[in-house]
């Protein structure tokens, strides 16, 4: 196994996710296989309670892990399964050994930072590493990022570990790459001392950059490599430019041409592979057609909805077509801000503040035939919109959201559920669809697997009466509602799963590309009327 770990200098934010994410790709595209690590070092156990609004998106995998955003850049870019695992947190570090501690594993030793943390990150690197991929074969390769800062308190047995790790590794089986901030000033010219810091920083923990992969708003030239290099000791060819792009798609073409692939094949001592191109024709296609489709969220926040955004523009691509998103706050939603969007997609959150704007949105859709997708809450409030007034259940609600007759109620056992953290209905699910309806053409299948992070459902007392009125539940799990739409639309449809977690760039998710075509038909035939 070759592990290739991503640390990161001077500020957080610089894109290390989707730099670790590029390397990968490169690497595939070469004949590799790659798997990933994201190490956060926040004592959290998961991604799961966090504000999302100060956190970014919660990426759910397929065993339920609830992970940390960056996941869901790897899964996207490597098309690979990550599991749980593969999600390190201080929290979960700790959480096992004080449990070791507590049977008595270390047989009466005093337990420190060193070695039995150290221990336990590098086991949990390792274990993460071996485990099998999609195939079930073995990575060549594992891609480690450690989250933060260097210099950050948090992230130092990380380090530590990382340094032990290289110690124990034979020679060529470990590369360090160094993510830092090359600022331009006032004058347009660019900045190396932040970048020396780092590394002085870095190599005080025992570490020292095999590369050194600037970020800037423009290109690093020559110059500015050869300084960062004199005081690095990171050879020229290893001082990596990568210049902020318009698509996280175009940056490993960007590193492609810095030569990233051949100086890492090369520092690895790895064999050589026959390369696989496809992938950048995938992401290099010209837009043909453009669209406008508008979210109504409760947060201000674009990071919290990350897999939504790039399910999006993964349609887009399939169909040529250059997707623009119109945010809209649930809480000031009105109709002349969806008047003249082409489609209303309305997206998972929790809590009451915006939801009569995402009901209002819900209505206008159905009402006017503006093409619909609802995903989660999207797809509990169509359930309220539609009972309320289609059915006339005025007060119709959900559980969560007060008193009322709740449509949607709290999930089969979780009545008595105190603890927050992961006890959703989480995961991949077998979803059976139900024949001539838009969700079984446009999955082509009868039977599907998603994803879910939910913890109501829609109140079998209501279903009959809901569908004698016109809903079509086209999507079950045993006896839960997985997906409605209405048969006298151009396209409307909500999910209780999450499409957009298993999207790929080469492999769009069906509800999104089908929503997207129905956002282009909308335009041209609003175009020609």
């Amino acid at each position: 196994m070759k592990y290739i770990v991503v640390t990161g200098g001077v500020m957080s934010g610089l894109g290390k996710g989707i730099t670790t994410a590029s390397i990968g790709r490169l690497l595939k595209n070469r004949g590799y296989s790659v798997t990933a690590v994201k190490i956060d070092p926040y004592l959290n156990i998961d991604a799961g309670t966090m504000n999302p609004a100060q956190h970014g998106e919660v990426f759910v995998l397929s065993d339920g892990g609830e992970v940390d955003l960056d996941l869901g850049n790897y899964e996207r870019f490597l098309d690979i399964n990550l599991k749980s695992i593969h999600n390190i947190t201080t929290g979960k570090v700790y959480r096992n050994v004080i449990e070791k501690e507590r049977r008595g594993d270390f047989l009466g030793e005093t337990v420190q930072i060193i070695p039995h943390i150290t221990d336990e990150i590098k086991h949990c690197i390792r274990r993460a590493a071996e485990t099998e991929l999609n195939h079930g074969d073995l990575a060549d390769i594992c891609l480690v990022e450690v989250g933060g800062t260097v210099g950050d308190i948090e992230s130092m047995p990380f380090l530590e570990a990382v340094r032990q790790m290289h110690g124990e590794l034979p020679p060529h089986d470990m590369v360090l790459i160094h993510v830092t901030l090359v600022p331009v000033d006032t004058m347009g010219d660019l900045k190396t001392k932040p970048t020396q810091h780092s590394v002085k920083a870095l190599r005080e923990l025992g570490l020292a950059p095999d590369f050194i992969v600037g970020r800037s708003d423009v290109v690093i030239g020559q110059q500015t490599k050869k300084k960062i290099s004199a005081f690095t000791d990171v050879p020229n060819k290893a001082v990596i430019s990568a210049k902020t792009v318009p698509d996280i798609y175009q940056v490993p073409m960007e590193l492609e041409k810095e030569g990233l692939a051949d100086a890492l094949i090369e520092s690895l001592k790895l064999e050589g592979r026959d390369p696989d191109p496809d992938w950048y024709h995938i992401v290099s296609e010209e837009y043909t057609s453009r669209i406008t489709v508008a979210i109504v969220s409760k947060y201000g926040i674009e990071d919290v909805y990350i897999s939504i955004k790039e399910a999006l523009k993964h349609a887009g691509r399939a169909l040529s077509t250059e997707v623009n998103i119109r945010w809209i706050d649930a809480e000031r939603c009105d109709q002349a801000q969806l008047a003249d969007a082409d489609g209303i997609l309305v997206p998972g959150g929790f809590g009451v503040r915006g939801i009569d704007g995402k009901i209002r949105a819900i209505r206008y859709a159905r009402e006017t035939k503006k093409p619909y997708l609802g995903l989660c809450l999207g797809f509990q409030l169509a359930v309220i919109e539609y009972a309320r007034h289609v059915l006339g259940i005025a007060d119709a609600t959900s559980e969560e959201l007060g008193p009322g007759s709740h449509v949607i109620a709290i999930l089969p056992g979780q009545e008595g559920v105190k603890d927050l953290g992961g006890t959703m209905r989480l995961g991949a699910c077998t979803i059976h669809l139900k024949d001539d309806t838009l969700i079984r053409r446009l999955y082509g299948s009868g039977e599907v697997v998603e994803r879910h992070r939910h913890r109501y459902e829609v109140n079998p007392e209501f279903i009959k009466d809901l569908e004698a009125a016109g809903l079509v539940f086209s999507g079950t799990c045993v006896d839960l509602m997985e997906a409605c739409e209405l048969r006298d639309h151009p396209f409307y449809l909500a999910t209780q799963f999450h499409p957009e977690f298993t999207s790929r760039p080469s492999r769009p998710s069906p509800p999104y590309l089908g929503f997207v075509n129905a956002c282009r038909v909308n335009r041209a035939s609003f175009q020609s009327g």
